[in-house]
């Protein structure tokens, strides 16, 4: 009997990783997402030279000083030192945006590494990997659709950092990204902001963040073929998006896919009854149909 020693395709792989939210690797799991462009991607030599980066700062013996100079120690070394930072300055960060441009190079971890340029969730990840090995009780958090750091300091302080250049966000700062050009209502989030506590985002949810970013790339480039890719890597990922599987049905009805439209378009309608969505996925099945 012969073995099957051919590696197993790029969304099969990705299904592998992402199957247990125990253990998630996330670093992996990440820099996985470029395999649809880039399949022979050797994900070791990635994982690899994180390691090389994690090597470097262990070097500097910061393990036994406080947080604070912790927190400057390893700023300085990401953002100064190795020189990460954004694609290009972005005038404003938008709601829903994390920095960068739209070309899809900057939201690939491999890329992000070999560059040193990139949109913010890749730098944030790479500046969490790095911040374990400090002993920083540092996560991503969602704020405003934007993947932020949040570093706990203890005596239920946290500080919030842009990981875009590193610099801490002020709760002024914080409304100002909730509710943009909105002076008034920002005041308003401001007085409440010291209080608040951001949710730590889950590995899962941040590539799902990930894959959103690219997925919104593609369907403004109109680019259907990688628009489909993303889109079977979030249904990988979480089978029960059920907007992701309509969405995913209309990219095969533009890709000429009609069955495999039709079996989407089915799948969605049982399990959604009502609404705009639904009328209109109904409507885009009829017609599907007819097309047979």
């Amino acid at each position: 009997m012969l073995m099957n020693l051919q590696p197993p395709a790029p969304l099969e792989y990705f299904a592998s990783l992402v199957q247990s939210d125990k253990g998630f690797p996330l670093i992996e799991a990440a820099a996985s997402l470029a395999q649809d462009e880039y399949p022979q991607l050797d994900l070791q030599q990635v994982l690899d030279d994180v390691e090389r980066l994690r090597a470097r700062l262990n070097q500097r013996g910061i393990h036994y000083l406080t947080v604070a100079e912790r927190l400057i120690r390893l700023n300085l070394f990401f953002y100064d030192e190795l020189q990460f930072g954004p694609h290009h300055e972005p005038r404003e960060r938008h709601a829903n945006h994390d920095g960068g441009d739209e070309d899809p190079e900057n939201h690939y971890l491999h890329h992000v590494l070999a560059q040193r340029q990139g949109s913010a969730v890749p730098l944030a990840l790479l500046w969490l990997e790095l911040a374990k090995d400090v002993y920083l009780n540092a996560h991503g958090v969602f704020f405003a659709g934007q993947l932020l750091i949040r570093v706990l300091p203890g005596q239920g302080q946290q500080i919030v950092i842009d990981p875009l250049n590193g610099r801490s966000l002020s709760p002024a700062h914080l409304a100002q990204r909730l509710h943009p050009g909105d002076a008034r209502m920002a005041a308003l989030v401001e007085q409440r902001m010291p209080g608040l506590l951001l949710q730590t985002a889950t590995p899962r949810e941040i590539i799902a963040h990930m894959l959103r970013n690219l997925q919104a790339i593609f369907e403004a480039q109109r680019d259907f073929a990688r628009l489909l890719g993303v889109q079977n890597r979030l249904m990988t990922l979480l089978p029960t998006d059920w907007e992701t599987l309509r969405e995913r049905a209309l990219t095969y009805r533009q890709l000429g896919l009609v069955e495999r439209a039709i079996e989407d378009l089915q799948q969605y309608l049982a399990h959604v009854h009502q609404g705009p969505c639904a009328q209109e996925a109904a409507q885009a099945l009829e017609q599907l149909r007819m097309q047979r």
